[in-house]
């Protein structure tokens, strides 16, 4: 066992001493050690469980044969850290996240590894470090919100309660109708309940074959998660017995499977900078030019919220992931001969599902749209592309040109929002919020919404080189690559230049001839960076593109 370094033999006397004093016997030091990375805290409601999933992940472990020994993982509310400087420090922690984890399993040796995250970065964050590691690792997430109601018995979401914010301002809803979605759009632990980023990482992971059936969909409360964290602790000690590790699952072809799942389901667009960054470390580099073609494969069967109104629990109901991968499967389009957690292949987990409710996953022969959730864009204005959602995008808004309303930070830009100086038909620009002159890629959520709350949706584009919660909705496109602070052409765009977007063409163009543009490159000086110490600046020194996956070099 990897584990006997610390365990086994006169020289691991004084470790094991050391395991002696945190209570172990030695009968437990006989079995594999098991590390069972918990992230657990008493911020974030979709970890306020995650105690509870680790005592269950224990039990499985020991009743297969294994001593768990549980660790911490750190986690960022995005909905708390929302509009305001702690959203700077939102993707930051997936490298934080990967970076320490791989220091505590290389530390002490653990011969597998079960990860217990749940909300966005730290899904991600830990498909890192297990891709990095490299020792037979499965995940058990935190599970899914239910979703809220409203008094009247409409059902509610977080991204309706960001949206009343925008009607508040446009004199749409008083402040009570604020506090009633308040007080009721969030009614559960767990992560918010429609596909936001932390559910659709966790439903890749399923995906990807690193999480058991359920994993992405099974809400936090239902016992079933319990029995599900279970399972999970069992299964790892069957990886552990026939050395299954992380990349034996996450080939290339697995990246590909979840990509098309991405794509079926209409995850949010942080997906494109998550997949990349997990296959890096798997070393694969994932081409953003290979999500268009993928996209134009794969229909897409799902329009949970924020692109319709219905929730992960209604999913779970529907035969959650696997029944979304069994519809693909009809049409071949995914590899099924790819290693998974199980210890069985895609395609025997996949015998004798069905999809329960054709209404909520479309039958591949009746899709939602012939092509996929998300569209990577390309033009002069993003030359290495740009990412939306296309499954959460108004018809109207499919085309849509207007002038740009330029502004160099999220603040200015709410501030115009929220005074009403946005008009139907508007561009809204907002640059300088990328991984490096952010920095840490701030999500938008609060202008998309406010768009939207004010009844804007449907005649407003908003474009930046930051990114987009998996809540948001519109013509709200993000990651536009080169960012302004590495001289990319959002930086040199003016007050009232025309901008195209054509998303089944997957095209953006900024309307200004090549010469001008020429000059106001010649012109521009970079600002100062925001932010000059800590750890956000070193890391605005070693992020790359969105387009890269912002990983670190």
């Amino acid at each position: 066992m990897r584990s006997d370094n610390v365990k086994k033999g006169i020289p691991a006397a004084p470790n094991r001493s050391l395991f002696y004093a945190l209570g172990y016997t030695r009968e437990e030091l006989e079995r594999p050690l098991i590390g069972v990375v918990c992230s657990y805290n008493e911020i974030v409601p979709g970890h306020m469980n995650l105690d509870k999933i680790a005592e269950a992940v224990k039990a499985g472990v020991r009743a297969a044969g294994g001593t768990p020994v549980e660790f911490p993982a750190i986690a960022v509310c995005d909905g708390i850290a929302m509009g305001h400087v702690g959203m700077k420090y939102s993707l930051v922690t997936r490298d934080l996240i990967a970076d320490s984890t791989e220091a505590m399993a290389m530390a002490h040796q653990f011969d597998g590894l079960v990860m217990i995250p749940n909300c966005d970065k730290n899904v991600p964050g830990l498909l890192m470090a297990a891709a990095r590691v490299n020792i037979p690792t499965i995940f058990c997430s935190g599970g899914p919100m239910l979703a809220g109601r409203l008094n009247d018995g409409r059902r509610t979401c977080l991204s309706h309660m960001f949206e009343a914010v925008g009607g508040y301002y446009a004199g749409k809803l008083d402040g009570a109708g604020v506090e009633e979605y308040e007080e009721n759009a969030c009614p559960t632990c767990g992560s918010c309940s429609g596909m936001y980023t932390a559910n659709s990482m966790n439903c890749l992971t399923e995906a990807i074959g690193m999480g058991l059936k359920g994993n992405g969909t099974i809400p936090a409360v239902w016992s079933a998660r319990l029995r599900l964290a279970k399972h999970a602790g069992m299964q790892i000690m069957e990886l552990v017995k026939r050395d299954i590790r992380p990349r034996d699952i996450m080939t290339e072809s697995a990246f590909h499977n979840a990509e098309t799942v991405d794509m079926a389901l209409g995850c949010s667009t942080n997906t494109m900078l998550h997949l990349p960054a997990i296959a890096h470390e798997c070393g694969i580099e994932l081409d953003q030019d290979r999500s268009n073609e993928i996209s134009s494969q794969t229909p897409n069967l799902c329009h949970l919220a924020p692109a319709g109104d219905t929730y992960m629990e209604d999913l779970e109901g529907a035969g959650g992931v696997h029944a979304v991968m069994a519809e693909l499967d009809k049409k071949g389009l995914l590899d099924t001969s790819v290693m998974t957690c199980t210890g069985k292949t895609l395609g025997e987990n996949l015998a004798g599902v069905v999809n329960r409710n054709p209404e909520l996953i479309r039958p591949i022969e009746n899709p939602y749209s012939p092509d996929g959730g998300i569209a990577v864009l390309k033009g002069n204005l993003a030359p290495e592309g740009c990412v939306v959602k296309r499954s959460a995008v108004a018809p109207e808004m499919m085309r849509h040109e207007g002038p740009a309303r330029v502004f160099n930070s999220e603040e200015e830009a709410i501030e115009a929002i929220y005074a009403g100086r946005i008009a139907a038909g508007d561009v809204v620009v907002i640059r300088y919020e990328g991984p490096k002159g952010g920095p840490g890629m701030r999500e938008m959520l609060n202008p998309t919404s406010a768009i939207c709350g004010m009844g804007l949706g449907e005649s407003v584009a908003l474009i930046t080189d930051g990114r987009f919660s998996g809540a948001t909705r519109g013509a709200s496109i993000g990651h536009v690559c080169p960012e302004a602070a590495q001289g990319g052409p959002i930086a040199f765009v003016e007050e009232g230049d025309r901008i195209a977007i054509d998303i089944p063409a997957c095209k953006i163009e900024l309307l200004v001839d090549g010469d001008t543009l020429a000059a106001r490159k010649a012109a521009w000086t970079c600002p100062e960076p925001r932010i000059k110490t800590g750890y956000l600046a070193r890391y605005a020194k070693l992020v790359t593109s969105a387009a890269r996956g912002a990983v670190l070099e």
